[in-house]
């Protein structure tokens, strides 16, 4: 494959779709339980209906909801295409290609020792290793770090036009932006350097005498030499995870791939929102966009509504006694109880769109991109579900 050519920068964007069309890799992050994974997907989906090529999205998030909602069923490591079939039943013929995968760390694990040992004989053993086998999947933020190398990996192949990554929640994706440099950190701290003494060498030093005795008494020598196994194979690779690290912190830094940001405004994730974009920030990461989901319509701020609902509320006893006829069998007290809290409710709701209002306001100064998405009457469960919210994402009503 030729090499690729540096392109220019790309100018701020308008919309999200604009974002998506100048970008290679969009990362999606931000509080859980705010639509992330959906919007992630949805955005995946419009592109490939709305801007063609092969649009891939990767899941970093181990929940199934992206499976369900394309129609996948037991989809992992190895992307797979959705097929256009599924796009039919909501009466659409994508101009792309979609395609879905979801990251599985021991399986990404074992690929990334095949691909990174120096021989044959340290990738053999670090796979048969004991101590590998049983925590190859939890050890040291193994979860983040991998999901960084697949991105880069599957970036670096050329095979996508545009790949959307979807993070675990915001406190957890900071450790996705810096899993590989804290992987780096693991392999040339004091405390592996303790742990491959008895492994490199037979001459323990008096400082470190005690706790290797202690340490044999409670886990064993033969765990321990597993231990001090594994580390020392693993080093062998030291100088291949400090480069590919430093590769993936360049790629997310690259002109090419921008962040979007997923909330509500509800306090809790929005403060955590506004947490991450800020952090974005401070790494010189570019944040196109923010994605503020189930904002209360705009209807709510029309003055003519208001007004409707201070005559409910004002009027409730005259218009119960009018309705009465029609309400047979109901008393009238009671139906105007209802009709009042009625336009109460409504008052409140107002109150609460206002205060959205200003909030997103606050919030334009903030990203190249805003979107902001109403409540959706059903949830979302398939690929016509997200289909509808790709149409909010894009600005086209309704949704």
């Amino acid at each position: 494959m030729a090499a690729r050519r540096t392109p220019p920068a790309p100018a701020p964007a308008a919309s999200l779709e604009g974002l998506l069309t100048s970008r290679e890799i969009i990362v999606a992050c931000g509080p859980g339980g705010v639509g992330k994974t959906t919007t992630a997907a949805a955005a995946a989906a419009m592109a490939a209906v709305e801007l063609g090529g092969k649009v891939l999205v990767l899941t970093v998030d181990p929940a199934k909801r992206l499976a369900n909602a394309l129609g996948l069923s037991g989809f992992g490591n190895i992307e797979r295409r959705v097929p256009d079939e599924a796009f039919a039943a909501s009466g659409l013929k994508p101009r792309g290609q979609l395609w879905a995968a979801m990251l599985d760390t021991k399986e990404s694990w074992d690929a990334l020792i095949r691909r990174h040992a120096p021989d044959a004989q340290t990738r053999e053993q670090i796979l048969a290793n004991p101590l590998y086998r049983n925590i190859s999947g939890r050890f040291v933020q193994s979860h983040d770090y991998i999901a960084m190398e697949r991105l880069f990996e599957i970036h670096a192949e050329g095979d996508y036009d545009l790949i959307v990554v979807d993070t675990p929640p915001t406190r957890n994706a900071l450790d996705f932006l810096d899993a590989p440099e804290r992987m780096a950190d693991f392999f040339s701290s004091r405390l592996l350097r303790w742990l491959i003494v008895p492994y490199r060498s037979r001459l323990v030093n008096m400082a470190s005498k005690p706790f290797y005795q202690v340490a044999d008494r409670i886990l064993g020598t033969q765990f321990l030499a597993d231990i001090s196994e594994f580390f020392v194979l693993f080093q062998s690779m030291y100088e291949g995870f400090i480069e590919r690290a430093q590769s993936v912190q360049r790629l997310l830094a690259d002109r090419q791939t921008s962040f979007i940001v997923v909330s509500t405004l509800e306090t809790v994730p929005l403060r955590e929102a506004e947490f991450f974009a800020r952090a974005l920030t401070e790494r010189k990461l570019h944040l196109g966009a923010i994605v503020l989901n189930k904002v209360l319509p705009d209807y709510l701020r029309d003055p003519t509504g208001a007004e409707v609902a201070e005559r409910l509320l004002a009027d409730a006893p005259a218009l119960a006694e009018a309705l009465g006829p029609k309400l047979r069998g109901i008393d009238p007290v009671q139906t105007g109880r209802v009709l009042a809290e009625i336009g109460q409710s409504y008052l409140d709701y107002k109150v609460v769109a206002q205060r959205e209002a200003e909030q997103l306001a606050e919030l334009s100064e903030i990203p190249d991109v805003l979107v902001s998405i109403p409540f959706f009457e059903t949830d979302i469960y398939d690929l016509g579900g997200l289909l509808r919210l790709g149409r909010g994402l894009w600005g086209q009503a309704p949704v």
